[in-house]
């Protein structure tokens, strides 16, 4: 016979469990939790964006379909967690073209207190086919979808920058010649020429980070395209009605930028790598994001994943991203003290044998709270997966989150 105290135990243990979607709390950690935003699901679930409202609910985004850009399925779904409530509501469809896939997703509150939503609508199942959306909605509150007031495309029309990209594209290759495949050579011939094309200057740019407001209510959106694995960031100074392309960010590896300002006015972009150096991909402007200096590498390993940057609001920086060379099976948070130069300080949401917990959201709530939001794939099914907690649990010296 079991003793009457061990079944309230195991009782207690099993309301937990529920409670959190499977993740037991981690007791004794100082402020940590961490949810799955929905059950683990059997369509591709991916590219969220996470903010926290006005009135303290958050608002989850992300896409969800039978596939990535070739399933013309995919639409943008959202859910909501009230304010001091401890669930998540039911997936809805928050966007969706019907007869064409919709994408990454990033969502952010301006100073005015309006809520964008950002996503890529892909027009011939490839990435480089992509335009970009957004939608600006005044009133918004769970459970229902906001009332959005304002709806359109970002069309860019950056200066030709054919003559500067091939100079460089020639510069990062020129180690490694002798070892590409006549099919790599190939690609790069292609990519060479479609440079100096305005169809592929023009299109293809898509979002993946939150946008970055300046001083003077600039907003900064981070754009990336596949077609050349470039950056550019979409600027607006009229809240949306009018948008000018920066100059790109040539590192040719380099997108998903995350934009953070230093207190000199500085803006620092990291970035994904998505060649061959392994490491976060970094680059910097001094004058508001219109041009931007030469792209170089981190000290932060990156596997070819998505990373996510925040300024805290005491000025500390913090970076979510995956810190291996290989696979995306361990997620980290770093915290620098000295607005990114160095990052010492470095804990795990995940660090699994198996699964990947990649594309992370980052936002930081008025009463300080820290919510990050990623992809959760593992072998049965997908979500999206919240974790919340407080610099104090960052700066902990106990173990690892597992």
């Amino acid at each position: 016979m079991i003793p009457q105290n061990l079944k309230q135990r195991a009782l207690f243990a099993l309301c937990v469990l529920l409670a959190t979607n499977g993740h037991i709390g981690f007791a004794g950690e100082p402020g940590f939790m961490s949810e799955l935003v929905f059950p683990l699901n059997p369509k591709h679930n991916h590219a969220p964006g996470i903010v926290e409202c006005p009135n303290g609910d958050l608002f989850a985004t992300w896409y969800r379909g039978a596939g990535e850009r070739q399933a013309d399925d995919v639409a943008v779904y959202s859910a909501w967690k009230k304010r001091g409530e401890t669930t998540w509501s039911a997936p809805f469809v928050l966007a969706d073209t019907p007869g064409f896939p919709d994408c990454n997703t990033a969502v952010f509150v301006d100073r005015d207190k309006k809520l964008w939503l950002f996503y890529p609508t892909i027009l011939a199942n490839s990435w480089e086919s992509c335009l970009t959306n957004f939608k600006i909605a005044k009133q918004f509150a769970a459970p229902e979808s906001p009332k959005w007031e304002r709806e359109a495309m970002i069309l860019l029309k950056p200066d030709d920058f054919s003559e500067e990209a091939r100079t460089k594209l020639d510069f990062e290759l020129e180690p490694y010649l002798d070892s590409l495949s006549d099919k790599t050579k190939e690609g790069i011939r292609i990519a060479r020429a479609r440079l100096g094309e305005k169809l592929y200057q023009r299109l293809g740019w898509q979002p993946r980070c939150k946008p970055t407001q300046l001083p003077s209510g600039r907003i900064l959106l981070p754009l990336y395209t596949d077609t050349f694995s470039i950056s550019i960031m979409a600027i607006t100074d009229d809240g949306g009605v009018t948008w000018h392309a920066s100059k790109p960010l040539f590192g040719f590896g380099n997108i998903q930028p995350t934009v953070m300002r230093r207190n000199n006015g500085t803006l620092v972009a990291f970035m994904r790598e998505n060649g061959v150096k392994e490491k976060v991909r970094v680059s910097e402007s001094s004058d508001d994001g219109e041009t931007w200096g030469p792209v170089g590498v981190s000290e932060l390993p990156n596997p070819g994943a998505g990373v996510d940057g925040l300024r805290l609001e005491n000025g500390k920086w913090l970076l979510v991203y995956n810190d291996t060379t290989q696979g995306r099976n361990r997620l980290a948070v770093s915290l620098s003290n000295d607005e990114g130069h160095t990052w010492p300080i470095t804990r795990h949401l995940e660090d699994q044998p198996t699964g990947s917990y990649h594309y992370p959201a980052v936002t930081q709530g008025a009463d300080g709270t820290i919510h990050v939001i990623y992809s959760y794939f593992v072998e049965s099914g997908k979500s999206m997966k919240h974790a919340a907690f407080d610099e104090s649990w960052l700066s902990a010296t106990a173990r690892d989150v597992d």
